[in-house]
């Protein structure tokens, strides 16, 4: 065991020795945390003696938990009968259900429902009860009230809004159907596992004493519930020790509360707060880059990273005309260092929105260059992208029945699977493509085998498609407008939990198709379909390659070589409503702290936007980071509240911000409580 202590530094072994109470390791970027977790457990199995069934370290995903379980094990020596219980939050859940879920009256022989179960159950019941709204958005806020902790009772007593008051509905009936069949989802898991916890005292004073050493990984990415389920499971003993990094806070959106890392000390009584600084990945100059923007947020308990390695190159500015100018610039450099050696997989490039990836694929195959695109879809093959692609099949070629299909019925016209079946078979009989079909017999067969609202609705989408072929014949440049104006697409696809980034997806696809059309005047619709067939088709190898992915998916990843682009307004930092300064830079400082001692951040004069090209400003972070100095920049330090943030006081529950005065070392915040507006001091409130 002490030759495990002497590996580490001062901050890592003061970490790992202290034994009893609540400890927070605030873990910077690239500082060893997992080194220091796992040596910690080895550290109370093997030199203090702690039973290892007395463990309990909770992750967020499997692999970091096995990943884990084979580090401690190599350094505990004495191998027990029992190793410790190391797995992510939802297996604990899992494995306390099969022991106590009969104290809901529920059977333990419940079976776990996959997201495409739960959705197909949710379509079920939107169906039965003549709901028509999108499914992803009815899945997203059941699984947003499970966490909060609201049951279907409360979310039908609160919702105010129609749509609101329909997902309740459909909650209600979701709920009821699950337990009936003694089904669980994924949320279930915990939300059950803290309801037995929260109404069995002696159970769980029991289940406390038994795990009377805890650690929980990635601290900063827990919610609500997950932070309630902790608070249960130490209360006996207060052994909490938790890991994170609050500048590494990014995933808000889903549900993150960045306020249990910062609020940590203040729930746990005597809270002993370690600080890793010291950074074994990146050199000076990249952590300068870091330190320097992250300092700009007010919401964060504060530390500053050292570089183990020391000096290096200055992190590089890549400007360029527009992104297929980048695209080009970044193909040749990379092309360069795999000249002079370098290792594909040790390549990346990272970008804020996923829109972005077109003109870096497009660019990447032109130069020959293999890479792989981490965490996402290639652009063309993204579901949006598909539908677009396939309804300009359709214009220009009626008779293709794979296109067609596709979307004949998207956005929803109200055709069921059985009145298009019927069409098939009709068409296939008269030896007619299904277009040609319906086309000439919309007044004569079509009556007597559907309904005559589906007759009408498909004389529509004949009506759609003629308009659009005339438009196309007449001029390319103004036919998306006509055509969004006929189809609707992204009204479809607005009302999905990811509808921000689609939409962005499709207004890239637009602009693109603009853009061939200026740089091209003789353009058809059939060049233009075969060009972009080209390109999406490629065979990519998948070993040994450069990596394009979004700054979210590259989050505990590192590269020797690392591009950023789209370092400008509106595009990184986003702006806009909903948008959170503060986040957005720590996903600045986490795209950053990705690379090891060669960074390049790239910025445009002209990018697409929401489908039209634009002049765009570089982003403010360059100037925040000291990369940059230029007057017009805007080097904002963020105030930790702002309008139309939400929070929730212990006495009046949960309100929105309306406005945000600093006041000494606070901020006054008037705050609407469901229509009872108060005056309150920030250090009264939370951010949720």
């Amino acid at each position: 065991m002490e030759q495990i202590l002497k590996e580490l530094n001062p901050s890592q072994r003061e970490a790992v020795e202290h034994i009893d109470g609540s400890m927070l390791i605030l873990a910077g970027a690239g500082s060893g945390k997992t080194k220091t977790l796992t040596a910690r457990l080895a550290y109370l199995i093997g030199a203090v003696g702690i039973d290892p069934a007395n463990t309990l370290t909770l992750t967020f995903t499997n692999k970091a938990a096995s990943e884990m379980r084979e580090r401690a094990l190599k350094l505990i020596k004495n191998k027990t009968a029992y190793p410790p219980l190391l797995c992510t939050f939802h297996k604990f859940g899992l494995l306390f259900l099969k022991f106590h879920i009969e104290k809901l009256g529920r059977k333990n022989t419940f079976v776990i429902i996959d997201s495409d179960d739960k959705k197909r159950l949710l379509r079920s019941i939107a169906k039965d009860l003549k709901i028509d709204l999108n499914l992803s958005f009815i899945a997203s806020e059941i699984s947003k009230y499970k966490n909060s902790l609201l049951s279907p009772e409360i979310v039908m007593e609160k919702a105010e809004l129609p749509d609101y008051k329909k997902v309740a509905l459909i909650y209600q009936r979701y709920q009821q159907n699950i337990e009936e069949n003694n089904l669980v989802d994924f949320d279930d898991l915990l939300m059950l596992t803290y309801k037995i916890l929260d109404e069995n005292k002696e159970l769980r004073k029991e289940t406390s004493l038994r795990y009377s050493y805890i650690m929980v990984d990635e601290y900063q990415d827990t919610n609500e519930l997950q932070f309630r389920l902790l608070e249960h499971l130490a209360s006996e003993h207060g052994n909490l020790c938790v890991v994170g990094d609050d500048d590494q806070s990014i995933y808000g959106w889903r549900g993150a509360n960045i306020r249990n890392i910062l609020d940590f000390s203040d729930h746990f009584g005597g809270t002993k707060i370690v600080k890793l600084e010291t950074n074994y990945r990146s050199t000076k100059p990249i952590l300068n880059a870091a330190n320097t923007l992250i300092e700009h947020n007010s919401t964060r308990l504060g530390k500053t990273l050292t570089s183990q390695k020391g000096e290096g190159p200055e992190v590089k500015l890549l400007h360029s005309l527009d992104e297929t100018h980048e695209a080009k610039a970044i193909a040749q450099q990379i092309q360069t260092l795999l000249e002079k050696g370098a290792d594909p997989d040790e390549i990346a490039v990272l970008y804020r929105i996923n829109a972005l990836s077109r003109s870096l694929e497009e660019g990447f195959i032109k130069a020959g260059l293999g890479f792989k695109l981490i965490g996402g879809m290639r652009f063309y093959e993204r579901a949006e992208i598909k539908d677009i692609i396939s309804y300009f099949r359709v214009l220009a070629n009626p008779h293709d029945d794979f296109s067609l299909l596709r979307i004949i019925n998207k956005p929803k016209r109200g055709l069921g699977n059985a009145s298009i079946e019927k069409l098939q078979q009709a068409a296939l009989h008269q030896k007619l493509s299904l277009y040609d079909y319906i086309q000439k017999n919309l007044k004569t067969e079509l009556p007597q085998i559907v309904s005559k609202k589906t007759v009408k609705t498909l004389e529509s989408f004949i009506e759609d498609i003629h308009m659009l072929q005339e438009e196309m014949e007449r001029a390319l440049g103004n036919f998306i407008t006509l055509f969004e104006e006929r189809i609707k697409l992204k009204d479809h696809y607005a009302a999905m939990v990811d509808g921000f980034d689609r939409i962005l997806n499709m207004d890239e696809f637009y602009g693109y198709f603009r853009d061939s059309v200026i740089k091209n005047p003789d353009l058809t619709l059939d060049e233009f379909l075969n060009d972009i067939t080209l390109q999406s088709d490629q065979d990519q190898v998948e070993e040994n390659t450069i990596s394009i992915m979004s700054i979210h998916a590259a989050k505990g990843l590192e590269f020797e070589h690392l591009f950023v682009i789209g370092m400008e307004e509106e595009f990184f930092p986003l702006l806009g409503e909903g948008c959170n300064m503060e986040e957005e830079r720590r996903l600045g400082y986490v795209a950053i702290t990705r690379a090891k001692s060669d960074l390049t951040l790239c910025y445009v004069d002209s990018r697409f936007y929401k489908g039209r090209r634009k002049m765009i400003d570089k982003s403010r972070f360059l100037g925040e980071a000291g990369l940059i100095q230029d007057a017009s920049l805007k080097i904002t330090k963020s105030s930790a509240f702002k309008k139309g943030d939400l929070v929730k006081h212990k006495i009046f529950g949960i309100g929105r911000v309306q406005a945000a005065n600093k006041s000494g070392k606070e901020y006054k915040l008037l705050i609407n409580f469901g229509g009872n507006k108060k005056e309150i001091l920030s250090s009264f409130v939370q951010l949720i």
